[in-house]
């Protein structure tokens, strides 16, 4: 009833349905984070709201460039479309209390990263999605002052200098808001394994590194 795998495996072809794609490849944390607030939401955000399921959904989550269009599609339609114009420069997310709550999938992280997220600033996170952001080499950071929620709105510019030393010599992260010249103090609560996780852009280059 079992077939044995060829001893010639180099010569076999992997099909792949349509909507089966190659995982997208993440670049490492720049030194400097420099992009746009594309959307800013309260607290209780769950990770079907990002990255909603369902019949009409779901066929594509072997196809990450396919499924990222739903991103956020529940509170911002506009969400997936707006990110892909800024995917290689890099954007920013700023959220309420517990961010993520909800269901563990991971694509919750994984598609937003495709689109180009590359940090999300709350007043707290929900323990495992906080997780999956960090697998995925988004930078997870909370707010010191949790009034600075209120100071930022959708379009800021918000840069990080030195993002990469930052989050290395210690806890304390600081955001510069250029659209009105205003800086907040953030604090990030990774461990130095998870440090370099964020580092290398995710926890699949961390094991690719390795061989």
């Amino acid at each position: 009833m079992l077939v044995p795998p060829s001893a010639e495996f180099g010569a076999v072809e992997l099909e792949k349905g349509p909507n089966i794609q190659p995982l997208p490849q993440f670049d490492s944390l720049p030194h400097v984070l420099e992009g746009p607030v594309l959307l800013k939401v309260a607290g209780n955000i769950s990770t079907d709201e990002i990255m909603p399921a369902g019949a009409k959904v779901l066929p594509y989550r072997s196809n990450i460039p396919e499924i990222s269009r739903f991103v956020f599609a529940p509170v911002d339609e506009s969400y997936a479309r707006r990110a892909l114009k800024h995917q290689k420069q890099g954007s920013f997310l700023v959220a309420g209390n517990n961010y993520g709550q909800g269901s563990s999938r991971e694509h919750a992280a994984l598609a937003p990263r495709y689109l180009g997220l590359r940090a999300v600033i709350a007043k707290s996170f929900a323990r495992i999605h906080w997780q999956n952001l960090v697998n995925f080499g988004i930078l997870p950071l909370t707010f010191v002052h949790s009034d600075d929620w209120e100071k930022i709105q959708q379009d800021d510019i918000l840069a990080i200098n030195d993002v990469r030393g930052a989050i290395q010599k210690g806890r304390k992260v600081s955001v510069r808001n250029m659209t009105r010249n205003e800086t907040y103090e953030t604090e990030h609560s990774m461990s130095d394994r998870q440090v370099r996780i964020v580092l290398e852009g995710s926890l699949i280059n961390v094991v690719r590194h390795r061989q």
